[in-house]
């Protein structure tokens, strides 16, 4: 039996789609009434707090995948943010996990984030999984704090942790930032980003992270190991756009405005942090993630943008020629 969290959010409802077919699947979730779940997962409610009783949800569990989490929030309305993120990230993490421990699970797969390496490379310079964390705002440093706690956890008890960083995860039913940007191609609105062709950032499809953690639940070399995980390819911004165009048949139409100009209209209109993303580079080397578990991502990142504009365009009642 597998435990899932965060059953109900983007990553965890796909990977239970997929565990389900082959193994006893149970979820927890804030409500058990909650409508979408897989057929045939049993269903727990619980809440990720410092004080959760697990006991009757581990019954039976050899291994935790926990997903759920405060995910980072971009528009903050927390007087102590950090506070916020480490009562559920840290707090309701190390909770979960230690009373896993007591209970005999085996494994526990701990959903991070890239957050916890930073917020951005050099061209040329991706981060590993090794190197030192360096976290540039709460949510990165609650995860980084729950990475601790369970290494510790794993030190003292003998439970396996497997801990997987993602970056950017785009797919069927992606939203926020991915969906925005499909919106502004299928409208065909003129986008500022045509010089923004030399930064690199990594994303990984949803297909391509579920088959990861699939992996990452059952191999002997993963335990107690860190991953990074991505399609296998970087592409600038304006890459990244032109290959979204054409998944969607809507060419894009970009301008080439030159960063500078883009980093200080965004310093003029008080969201630094935009141009930083589109601007800037966020790369990931996944050599060790290659070489220890063996695995290759499944889906191109040309396949992967094409799943994940089929499924949007169907949402709009457009049929994708």
């Amino acid at each position: 039996m597998i435990l899932v969290t965060g059953a109900t959010g983007f990553v965890g409802k796909a990977v239970c789609a997929s565990l389900v077919s082959f193994r006893p699947v149970r979820v927890a979730v804030r409500n058990s009434a909650v409508q979408g779940l897989p057929d045939g997962v049993e269903v727990t409610q619980k809440l990720l707090l410092h004080d959760q009783d697990w006991s009757d949800a581990l019954v039976g569990v050899n291994v935790v995948l926990h997903c759920a989490a405060r995910v980072h929030v971009m528009n903050e309305a927390a007087a102590d943010p950090l506070a916020e993120f480490r009562r559920v990230n840290v707090d309701g993490t190390l909770r979960l996990a230690s009373q896993a421990a007591g209970a005999g699970v085996k494994r526990f797969v701990f959903i991070s984030s890239i957050k916890v390496n930073g917020e951005q490379t050099r061209v040329g310079e991706p981060f590993t999984a090794d190197e030192q964390a360096n976290p540039g705002d709460p949510y990165g440093v609650s995860k980084m704090e729950a990475e601790n706690g369970l290494r510790k956890l794993a030190q003292e008890t003998g439970m396996e942790v497997v801990i997987i960083r993602p970056p950017l995860v785009y797919g069927p039913g992606v939203k926020a930032n991915f969906l925005a940007m499909m919106r502004w191609l299928w409208r065909g609105l003129p986008l500022p980003l045509g010089a923004i062709a030399e930064n690199r950032r990594s994303l990984v499809g949803l297909d391509n992270l579920v088959d990861f953690i699939g992996l990452c639940i059952d191999h002997p070399a993963a335990a107690n190991q860190t991953f990074l995980v991505s399609d296998g390819e970087d592409l600038s911004t304006a890459a990244l756009l032109q290959r979204m165009g054409i998944a969607l048949g809507r060419p894009a139409r970009l301008i080439p405005v030159p960063a500078s100009f883009l980093r200080l209209g965004a310093i003029l209109l008080g969201r630094p942090g935009v141009a930083q993303r589109l601007c800037g580079s966020l790369a990931v080397d996944i050599t060790k993630t290659r070489e220890l578990l063996g695995w290759s991502p499944p889906v191109s990142v040309d396949e992967g943008l094409r799943r994940t504009a089929v499924h949007w365009l169907g949402t709009q009642g457009i049929s994708h020629s």
